[in-house]
């Protein structure tokens, strides 16, 4: 909030109902920390409810800020700062267990890593998959219907494209179920592939196995409780923990597939 006034800085703790203690007197310099602290001396940390009346302040500032960093009218310089600024910010909320996700900041505690498979789409230029992972992020905590819908679909987009570059296109619209088989013959990740000399081959087999269950598991998942499908009209949907549980078993697949395709590819 440097180079903020302090009437603008009342106004957004104000907006997102955040008392102000104007007593407390903390041991920080300058008028604008000293009236953050005087906020934030207000907040119990231990309960979520005013934690996220604080996240609101930041999520504010984060647009201001990203907003401010683009605006062509300031120099070069004066634009990197506010970058710069920007990333410390989304860093410390990191540390902290938070994402900066979809223009919200989310929880990131139990979020499943798309790290892997946000690499794979860049490096396959696969602009649709790289769309369906950033709708999964932001959705995981917003729609949960949708990410679990959203799951079920990247591991579509992930065998079509591995098949593709495999020279390998499939045709029709095959389900789910087909198109995670084919990858996985293609591949040569069928139990069958894996000698039975093989240190550990049951288990390997067991879980190559288990691979091929996960887009049917999710399909099943969506047509129950994800997008996709009309639902009874005082049907409830699944919650935050069930949409990590399926994003998470869709990029566990999806960056073992890739990664196997980048390593066996001739």
């Amino acid at each position: 909030m440097v180079g903020w006034v302090l009437r603008e800085i009342s106004d957004e703790f104000d907006a997102a109902k955040v008392d102000c203690d104007l007593s407390h007197q903390p041991s920080v310099n300058g008028q604008r920390r000293t009236l953050v602290e005087q906020y934030y001396h207000t907040v119990d940390w231990s309960y979520p409810a005013q934690v996220r009346m604080v996240l609101q302040v930041f999520e504010n500032v984060l647009h201001r800020a990203e907003k401010l960093a683009g605006e062509v009218t300031f120099t070069p310089e004066w634009q990197e700062q506010r970058k710069k600024e920007v990333e410390k910010l989304i860093h410390f909320l990191q540390r902290d267990g938070f994402q900066w996700s979809g223009g919200r900041i989310v929880s990131g505690a139990g979020t499943p890593s798309l790290a892997s498979i946000k690499d794979a789409a860049a490096v396959f230029d696969a602009k649709h998959m790289a769309d369906q992972i950033r709708r999964m992020e932001s959705a995981v905590e917003s729609d949960p219907s949708l990410a679990i819908g959203t799951a079920k679909e990247l591991i579509e987009t992930c065998c079509k494209t591995i098949l593709a570059e495999r020279g390998k296109p499939v045709s029709g619209t095959p389900d789910v179920s087909t198109l995670t088989k084919e990858t996985l013959k293609e591949l040569k990740l069928v139990p069958e592939g894996v000698p039975d000399a093989a240190r550990g081959a049951d288990v390997i087999k067991r879980l190559l196995s288990n691979l091929g269950t996960i887009g049917n598991g999710l399909a099943e998942l969506r047509g129950l409780y994800g997008t996709g499908h009309g639902k009874h009209g005082s049907a409830s949907g699944l919650s935050t923990r069930h949409a990590k549980l399926a994003v998470g078993a869709a990029a566990t697949l999806t960056a073992f597939l890739f990664e196997t395709h980048k390593e066996t590819k001739t």
